[in-house]
């Protein structure tokens, strides 16, 4: 991956509705983003009756797994928003949580996979997509080290990419929640590339995480942070992608470019603009001894003696009369 990886997620923000799942990918194509990323489930292959709510968000879903039907796209529907992604250049990343979404998805050309944080442990379908090769996206938000150590490990022994995100659940996360100190941790720990899921809402989390080493980037997006659905308070509004996106970039930028303070060479010109040489601030005869109450300093530098010798000639006496304001040069002391 070129530069900072960033993926904007759409997740369930659709609510079920295959064109605004179109829309959104409209509203963020020309944000600076690399990946549009949607969760695909397939509900009787995921989920059951016995499956609550996490929060009660949901007025016209009754159960949980009502939601997850509702949240449902036929293969030509995701074909249709994986294209639609390509049009712009975007990558198209599945979230699967499921076998069945992984064998419906397989022979679609998907380059990546991300694995949500409940799923790390669902060996089953991590063994389904590392046996294809894919690039595996692992997110860290639910998992202990431990547990992260064995799902990497079982990963080891494919050859497939894997990437891992540090990630806390909580929505929206709070600044002290976001957890940036474990990016460098877990590049030291597994020596892959590392980034950072987003679900503050705002933002500033992910310019910390650019600013200190993630490789990849995961936000949340929404039109309104009124509309429904369990993640609109931890996503981004369109135009804040647009922002981060602008501000990745710069910080990028920032790195890549170096500043060698030793080289002052080009600042002369300005410096002698702003230096300061010595002045009088009220005029003096021929004799007058020079008292630190008698000078100023005035732009610009060059036309008396530099303001950083003051003290050198405090105690000289005047050659002749000097006026009030004009320029101490070493000609009157």
């Amino acid at each position: 991956m070129k530069g900072i990886y960033m993926i904007c997620e759409i997740g369930q923000a659709h609510e079920g509705s295959v064109a605004l799942a179109h829309a959104y990918i409209d509203a963020v194509a020309q944000s600076g983003v690399n990946a549009i990323k949607f969760q695909v489930h397939i509900a009787d292959a995921e989920s059951s009756i016995y499956e609550p709510f996490r929060n009660p968000f949901s007025f016209p879903d009754l159960t949980r797994m009502a939601y997850w039907k509702r949240m449902e796209f036929t293969k030509e529907q995701w074909i249709g928003l994986k294209r639609h992604c390509e049009y712009y250049q975007l990558d198209f990343i599945p979230s699967t949580f499921s076998v069945a979404a992984v064998t419906m998805l397989e022979n679609m050309g998907v380059s990546r996979f991300k694995i949500a944080s409940g799923e790390v442990e669902n060996f089953l379908m991590l063994d389904r997509i590392a046996r294809l090769g894919k690039e595996i996206i692992l997110s860290s938000g639910m998992s202990s080290p431990e547990e992260l150590d064995e799902t990497i490990a079982f990963l080891r022994r494919y050859n497939c990419p894997v990437s891992i995100l540090q990630c806390t659940t909580s929505y929206p996360t709070q600044p002290d929640q976001w957890g940036i100190n474990v990016i460098q941790e877990f590049k030291n720990r597994y020596q892959l590339p590392v980034g950072f899921s987003d679900h503050s809402g705002d933002v500033f989390a992910c310019l910390a995480a650019a600013a200190s080493g993630a490789d990849l980037l995961e936000f949340h997006v929404t039109f309104d942070k009124r509309m429904p659905g369990p993640d609109t308070s931890s996503s981004l509004t369109v135009d804040q992608v647009f922002q981060l996106a602008r501000g990745v970039r710069a910080i990028e930028s920032a790195f890549q470019s170096p500043v060698d303070k030793a080289d002052n060479a080009h600042f002369q010109k300005l410096k002698a603009q702003f230096g300061k040489s010595l002045a009088i601030n009220k005029s003096l005869e021929k004799g007058h001894v020079i008292s630190i109450e008698d000078l100023e300093s005035k732009k610009p530098a060059g036309h008396g003696i530099e303001a950083k010798r003051f003290a050198e000639i405090l105690g000289s006496k005047l050659r002749e009369n000097i006026a009030q304001w004009d320029f101490l040069t070493a000609n009157h002391i």
